[in-house]
């Protein structure tokens, strides 16, 4: 979804103190009022000197040259004037090594491809929902296994203390410009790869990633404001008998299957 927003709504439009912004509240809050002192976001993005890409306006990207297949020849990232590429601009920053990966593993696959087809292919499907949609956790491995099992009362209700040590990151651009406009049923996907409980994960998460796994589309869907502290109305637990947003498994569809190697190598 995209608001189609200027740089002279940034800082009008996004609220700051939201709980899930605040791992982009440093960086991003600054940008967002360079763009409103430019009226020009590429060029504010570029001028803090952060990233390892530079952005261009959208005209830049070639006409038949694929968005991710440019980036990846070019380190330019084309941007057009809004929500939703102020975001991903913030991601490239934030996770630069993992944004890497993403993009030359796109990049790759539409190579292999013979260019953009019409259908993408499991692997490109995944990349791009991890793009635009992804969560990244650290949880205890019981809200893990709540969360696969999408068992929502155990996950926030039961263990609900257990989150005051996890720690939550929504990844995905789109997602992050959705929740700007929040509402209930806004629903993000989990990377099952346990993060470690420290420090930055960029690095770490990039050395993680490779396409036969991504492929599995390894993501477990979770209504992100169900997290407890992100919504005032979940701290009643009648909140999540909705089951309209926080649905029950599906008999019909295989489970999300856990790695447990993944679990073991961060703990």
């Amino acid at each position: 979804m995209a608001f189609g927003l200027t740089p002279l709504h940034f800082s009008q439009q996004i609220d700051w103190s939201q709980p899930w912004l605040q791992p982009l509240r440093n960086l991003g809050e600054g940008l967002a009022q360079a763009a409103l002192a430019r009226q020009n976001l590429p060029a504010a993005l570029n001028a803090c000197g952060l990233a390892a890409v530079q952005f261009v306006p959208q005209a830049e990207l070639p006409e038949g040259v694929a968005y991710e297949a440019h980036i990846h020849q070019t380190a330019r990232v084309p941007t057009r004037e809004g929500l939703h590429d102020f975001f991903n601009a913030l991601c490239w920053m934030r996770y630069p090594h993992t944004k890497r990966v993403l993009n030359r593993l796109q990049a790759q696959a539409i190579q292999q491809a013979r260019g953009v087809q019409a259908t993408r292919g499991p692997l490109r499907d995944a990349l791009t929902l991890f793009d635009e949609n992804a969560v990244l956790l650290h949880l205890p491995e019981p809200l893990w296994q709540a969360l696969l099992a999408r068992d929502w009362h155990t996950l926030f209700v039961a263990q609900r203390a257990l989150w005051g040590t996890a720690r939550c990151e929504l990844f995905g651009h789109a997602l992050v410009e959705q929740l700007v406009r929040p509402f209930k049923a806004i629903t993000g996907h989990v990377l099952c790869l346990p993060m470690p409980a420290e420090g930055p994960w960029d690095a770490w998460l990039a050395q993680h990633l490779t396409p036969e796994w991504l492929a599995s589309k390894p993501f477990a869907p979770m209504p992100v404001l169900g997290v407890p502290g992100w919504c005032p109305a979940n701290q009643q637990p009648g909140y999540y008998d909705d089951s309209a947003v926080f649905r029950p498994p599906n008999p019909q569809k295989n489970p999300v299957v856990f790695l447990e190697k993944h679990f073991a190598a961060t703990i």
